[in-house]
């Protein structure tokens, strides 16, 4: 029998598959069931940026975290990211990525951003503008 391997993460040849016990961890065993990130009603865009809070309590061996949610937690020590990238990074699928954003969010591990909304953004004529000033000096 011939094994192939695929890009998933669930299937073989990836790390999260051992070739004789299959995959190791599914999704819902990582999130404990959960679909929903907690209460908070905070939503989790593919674009939102994450930032590791500052203040954000020591974290110490005894605290209930997994090893994804340590892996979001270094992911997010070095940079800002967006949902997705820590998604891509840490190889999880992104509903899980939210719930233990979720799970970070509650304990004041993580902090949560919006983009600037385009309409925000200044007018690309009045960059056009400063461009050209400063090319001027």
């Amino acid at each position: 029998m011939t094994e192939h391997r695929t890009d998933g993460p669930w299937e073989p040849g990836s790390q999260w598959y051992d070739g004789e016990a299959g995959p190791l961890v599914r999704p819902y065993a990582m999130t404990g069931g959960r679909t929903q990130p907690g209460p908070t009603g905070v939503r989790f865009d593919l674009i939102a940026l994450v930032t590791l809070d500052p203040t954000a309590p020591a974290l110490d061996d005894g605290t209930a975290l997994g090893p994804e949610h340590r892996t979001l937690i270094e992911l997010c020590r070095t940079e800002t990211q967006s949902v997705a990238e820590l998604a891509a990074d840490a190889d999880l699928p992104v509903g899980v990525v939210r719930v233990l954003l979720g799970d970070l969010l509650e304990l004041g591990c993580v902090v949560i951003g919006r983009p600037v909304p385009p309409a925000q953004l200044p007018d690309e004529r009045i960059l056009r503008e400063v461009i050209e000033g400063l090319r001027a000096l």
